[in-house]
């Protein structure tokens, strides 16, 4: 059964690509049809293809195959099974489905978890000169630009991941004095994610936290790649810059926010 809750995302497009290898790999998804995406509707050929990378297995990350182990749509030991928007259903080996629909590849990709794998991200913002802009990092595997954000770690706080994440993305690891900046939070979004990373039994949610800068903290604050971003920049939010998964999304309820 599936107990739904409101998504921003309609239909998935990143997670359904044929045209370009999953990341990571050689393989390709199967093609699915928009209107094939939902499980309501039949399809009794749909033979995706099977996909987990073999350098997840082992990593403290990362799920074990042994499904029955597992406490699914609940808070297991420290790790959070549940789903921002659903309680998500199961096939026919017990593996969660997306509760999105297909993807056109089963197994869990590049993913450490079987089912929602949650990550946070913050919009950390400011008006200078008249134009809205938020920090942005240039990621290495895809080229776009993102939301400084990672993934929650077993048994942490969200609000202690972004945090974490920004300092880890956006200031190169190194400290900065912005509590007032942090203060100022204010959630936007909670839910799936439309990322390239998807499969049909693994897939990313988010909490998407804006912190809006109006005291010119951030004007003191040098902002520095970390290990995994290829450079971070201010970046204005009607530039047209191509933005990762659902982050244009985001910056788009970024917009409402601080209108409203």
């Amino acid at each position: 059964h599936l107990v739904c809750r409101p998504s921003l995302i309609k239909m998935h497009l990143k997670c359904r690509n044929t045209d370009v290898p999953y990341l990571n790999s050689s393989v390709k998804r199967v093609l699915v049809p928009d209107d094939k995406v939902p499980w309501s509707t039949e399809w009794p050929s749909y033979t995706p293809v099977e996909h987990t990378d073999s350098n997840i297995h082992g990593k403290p990350w990362a799920d074990i195959n042994d499904l029955s182990l597992m406490r699914f749509n609940s808070v297991d030991g420290n790790v959070n099974r549940k789903s921002h928007n659903v309680d998500y259903s199961f096939d026919g080996k017990g593996r969660p489905l997306n509760p999105m629909g297909r993807t056109g590849m089963s197994g869990r990709g590049i993913l450490g978890r079987w089912g929602p794998n949650h990550a946070a991200d913050p919009i950390v913002s400011r008006t200078k000169e008249g134009r809205l802009q938020f920090v942005a990092i240039k990621r290495t595997d895809t080229g776009e630009w993102a939301i400084p954000g990672g993934m929650v770690d077993p048994g942490e706080e969200v609000s202690a991941t972004l945090k974490r994440e920004f300092g880890e993305e956006a200031l190169g690891g190194k400290s900065a004095d912005m509590d007032k900046v942090w203060k100022n939070g204010k959630r936007v979004y909670a839910g799936y994610v439309d990322d390239p990373r998807n499969t049909d039994n693994a897939w990313m949610e988010t909490v998407v936290s804006n912190f809006h800068d109006d005291e010119g903290v951030m004007d003191d604050v040098k902002l520095e790649a970390g290990d995994d971003a290829a450079s971070v920049r201010w970046v204005d939010v009607q530039s047209n810059e191509p933005l990762y998964a659902s982050h244009k999304s985001f910056i788009d309820l970024l917009k409402s926010s601080i209108n409203a």
